[in-house]
């Protein structure tokens, strides 16, 4: 099983990741978790050039191609060979954020990088792929710390960003799914494991799972 959850910043996607694998792990299932970009020597090196680089002028095709670039050598050294063992794999983005925040946000054709990220990924993509969905307002509030090189760029570009997801998400409904992630953490991860049920990727449990019940 592979699922990638995606999302603008501050949307939340790295906790939910971490509480997705944690109760998967729980369930049986041997889990991989990576991030893109990152996840192999090559994907951290492109990932540093990318976001904490803001000395570095890159203009935007030469960002997209890193982005490219870091997600082929992960798919190669990580992802096949984790799912070719039977493990499930959780990836922190993948394609669609490319498409959406270089081609929505940015203004690159979004059907060229659909065609240019089959080429870099040798085709594999998720079985399903999660938005979590969160006002821009609000997803920019919760960032902490000193903004990367995405996270600084202008309120109207992580609008788009965000209309890139929805949209994309209407175009492919049985590949990409949003949920609504205003809520509280363990809201937003409730609904992300009724979604996993109901797409059949998860069997249903016949007693709650410890830690994961919903509070009364």
């Amino acid at each position: 099983m592979f699922i990638a959850l995606d999302g603008g910043d501050g949307v939340g996607k790295s906790t939910q990741v971490a509480l997705l694998a944690d109760w998967l792990g729980q369930l049986g299932y041997s889990v991989v978790v990576c991030r893109d970009p990152g996840s192999t020597r090559l994907g951290e090196a492109i990932r540093s050039l990318l976001l904490d680089r803001q000395d570095l002028q890159l203009v935007l095709k030469a960002e997209m191609l890193l982005y490219m670039a870091a997600r082929a050598q992960m798919v190669e050294e990580l992802i096949r060979p984790a799912l070719a063992a039977g493990q499930t794999v959780i990836s922190d983005r993948y394609l669609l954020a490319n498409v959406v925040y270089q081609g929505y946000g940015g203004g690159l054709d979004v059907d060229s990088l659909w065609q240019i990220g089959q080429l870099a990924t040798g085709g594999l993509m998720p079985e399903l792929t999660i938005v979590l969905d969160v006002p821009v307002e609000v997803a920019l509030s919760r960032l902490t710390g000193k903004p990367d090189r995405i996270e600084a760029r202008s309120r109207q570009f992580h609008e788009q960003v965000r209309q890139g997801f929805l949209q994309e998400a209407r175009l492919k409904p049985n590949q990409i799914v949003v949920i609504e992630a205003t809520g509280s953490i363990p809201e937003v991860h409730l609904k992300i494991q009724q979604l996993l049920r109901q797409r059949g990727l998860v069997g249903q449990p016949s007693t709650p799972i410890a830690g994961h019940e919903r509070n009364k």
